[in-house]
């Protein structure tokens, strides 16, 4: 037997696994972004909800996405647009901190630039709203401060794991790093729900809507007649109700609005310039009107339509009051965050019912609707005069300044045109051979609908029965009793307007001033 003397190797303690280090570095990221996010959301709270970095930075996607992908974005979603907007900045927010969280693990400093490229992108988001102010970047330095000090004692309590060569320190220094990380999160959680409790109190807008009362109009609208129901079930009702009015804006967090320090300003190339209160504009009495209103963005058949009975002030005798200059064809709506709306003067001052709104179906108008004020042109699409959450009011020409939508591609003057929709029978509806009644609604604002016509497969087109329309402000319901054969069939609908003008049939998208096209559908009757 032979012994010797060179020592032996020392053994080799373990190091944590990869899968573990990735795994402290994904919950340092997340944590980080967690309390960064949390901290500004309280801050945004306590200064301007808006300037929160998640809805600045919403905001800008919003400003700067292509029309195709704003188009799909709201054919898609619909009334869910916005909320599928910030999801998707919070996924790639989530993602981001995964990222940072990996690299600041490996080195300190990795992590910290990261930070600091997100609080550039954060501060310039917030102080490119059109509204912006120097304090409105407080959210993003407050968040990314608390994040640093959460990164690095994060960091620091997950290397301590890495470091340690006991078995029993490691254990022990592995739960205080997850009772660090617990901690973070706890204080994430509760920055965040503190803040949303702030805003929820701090909302003065439905506080001082609570309190506003309008005085009855001095010109009611006339009773509806008995004939503006078609009587068939699956029509949209004549008038909609305030929750189920369409919302198509680019406010990612509704304005808050206090009717107590609410200003409207009317200037530009006018020769008295003049400033109201709230209850300056209620003075000078209301008027009722039932009006129909659409978007632009409604798509051959879509929902983006509704009526309301409006209570408002006239715009039109404010303007005149004021001395509108020589050569002057635009007027420049503004809102409270920002949002530039021009309309065709012509069009406020040609006799029709433009009202600076501050009711919607007897009751003040909802936050979501332009609370307190909001402008509304019959016979054009929203986009054009509609102007919600209005502050200001500034005459001028098409040259002289191109608002939002304009700079963004779309037309500068958008009347309605004529469309029309089947409400019922739904798509792929099933029914029985025998009687079926098609129905739905038809609009050509300021022309009015004289004729709707129902087309069956590749037949001819058979006049539909009109139910009234008391104003060509305002859509008209339709019906045509059919029967139905089994199999499968595609039914169309086509309205013609007062000017004797078919609605045109050629497919077209809503961009630049409004969709065309029949709208069909297919059912099975069997």
């Amino acid at each position: 037997m032979s012994t010797t003397n060179e020592p032996r190797p020392a053994t080799r303690r373990p190091g944590p696994s990869r899968s573990a280090t990735a795994a402290r570095g994904l919950l340092v990221g997340v944590l980080t972004a967690g309390v960064a996010l949390g901290v500004a959301h309280l801050v945004a709270a306590l200064v301007d909800p808006a300037a929160g970095p998640v809805l600045a930075v919403g905001s800008v996607a919003v400003d700067l996405a292509p029309q195709p992908v704003k188009a799909f974005a709201i054919r898609t979603f619909g009334a869910s647009d916005k909320i599928a907007l910030l999801a998707g900045v919070y996924a790639l927010l989530a993602l981001s901190a995964v990222v940072l969280g990996a690299l600041a693990i490996r080195r300190r400093r990795y992590g910290l630039a990261g930070l600091a490229v997100f609080a550039a992108v954060g501060v310039a988001a917030v102080l490119s709203r059109p509204t912006a102010t120097p304090v409105d970047v407080l959210p993003v330095l407050a968040g990314v401060g608390v994040g640093i000090a959460a990164m690095l004692l994060l960091v620091r309590a997950a290397r301590t794991v890495t470091a340690t060569e006991s078995s029993r320190s490691r254990l022990l220094n592995r739960r205080q790093f997850l009772v660090t990380a617990a901690g973070t999160a706890l204080a994430a959680g509760a920055t965040a729900t503190i803040g949303q409790t702030v805003g929820r109190r701090s909302a003065v807008g439905a506080r001082s809507r609570a309190g506003v009362r309008i005085p009855p109009p001095a010109q009611p609208a006339p009773p509806l007649p008995g004939g503006v129901t078609a009587g068939v079930d699956g029509v949209s009702p004549f008038l909609t109700a305030n929750r189920d009015f369409y919302r198509v804006d680019t406010a990612l967090t509704v304005p808050q609005v206090d009717v107590k320090t609410w200003r409207l300003t009317l200037d530009g190339a006018v020769d008295r310039p003049r400033t109201w209160t709230f209850d300056d504009l209620l003075a000078r009495g209301v008027v009722e009107r039932d009006i129909t209103l659409n978007c632009v963005s409604n798509e051959v058949g879509g929902p983006y339509i509704g009526t309301a009975r409006w209570t408002g002030v006239p715009l039109a005798p404010l303007l005149r009051e004021a001395g509108i200059r020589a050569g002057q064809n635009q007027l420049v709506s503004r809102s409270v965050e920002g949002m530039t709306i021009g309309t065709p003067l012509d069009a406020i001052l040609d006799g029709r019912d433009a009202l600076l709104a501050v009711a919607m179906n007897g009751e003040p108008l909802p936050l979501e609707h332009g609370f307190p004020v909001r402008m509304l042109v019959p016979g054009l699409y929203g986009y054009v005069g509609a102007c919600k959450w209005l502050t200001s009011l500034q005459v001028s020409t098409f040259d002289a300044f191109d608002p939002y939508w304009v700079q963004r591609g779309w037309a500068a003057d958008a009347p309605v045109k004529t469309a029309s929709r089947i409400d019922t029978p739904k798509p792929f509806a099933q029914r029985r051979a025998g009687p079926v009644m098609i129905a739905g609604v038809a609009w050509a604002q300021r022309r009015g609908i004289t004729a709707a016509e129902v087309q069956i497969d590749d037949g001819p087109w058979r006049p539909a029965r009109l139910a009234d329309g008391p104003s060509p402000d305002l859509w008209r319901q339709w019906t045509y009793r059919w029967d139905a054969t089994p199999g499968s069939h595609t039914l169309r609908v086509r309205a013609t307007d007062a000017t004797g003008a078919t609605q045109n049939g050629q497919r077209a998208a809503p961009f630049p001033d409004g969709a065309t096209g029949w709208h069909s559908t297919t059912v099975t009757i069997t």
